[in-house]
């Protein structure tokens, strides 16, 4: 009974929406070897939404926003030399509060299929970020929100982190 008055309350609960976490920003600059060259190719450690708990990113979701932010940027492909996978290891969120940060930890590998399946970048992005009660009133609203923004904000780590990749033939380094 209780649950029941606390859901129609609150409304119930809904998983982040692809679109919202899809990086809109200004274009960056790649290295031509990426250009129309990443394809992503697993995308896992998401967790779908029960309705009646709380908020969470699919794999499907992150997907999603994945592939849109890497084709606004010109880097998706379907069959691309480089193949980009991603693992949510963690959606840190808080349990109650009038902000909510939530924190997105997202392990990306980019490897090379024509150089024997190179790794050409390993990185773990922790990306944070605060729903405000005046972003949404209702708890289960801004919760969503924070998710969306932080797997926004976790894709455009990434796409910051490619954009330093200078690709030479025989040799992969970060410009420092």
């Amino acid at each position: 009974m209780v649950l029941a008055a606390v859901l129609y309350l609150s409304g119930c609960a809904s998983g982040a929406k692809m679109g919202n976490m899809v990086y809109d920003g200004p274009t960056k600059t790649f290295d031509t070897a990426l250009e129309s060259n990443v394809e992503v190719a697993n995308v896992s450690g998401g967790e779908e939404t029960n309705p009646a708990w709380t908020s969470e990113i699919s794999n499907d979701s992150f997907a999603g926003a994945l592939q849109q932010s890497l084709r606004n940027q010109g880097l998706l492909s379907g069959a691309g030399r480089y193949q980009l996978e991603a693992r949510l290891l963690e959606v840190d969120q808080p349990v109650f509060g009038l902000d909510f940060e939530v924190s997105t930890h997202v392990k990306y590998v980019l490897t090379d299929r024509e150089n024997n399946g190179a790794v050409v970048l390993d990185e773990t992005i922790v990306a944070p970020y605060t729903a405000t009660v005046g972003d949404a009133f209702v708890a289960i609203k801004r919760l969503r929100l924070a998710n969306e923004g932080s797997g926004k904000a976790n894709i455009a780590a990434l796409l910051d982190k490619l954009s330093e990749l200078q690709i030479q033939p025989g040799e992969i380094s970060l410009n420092q």
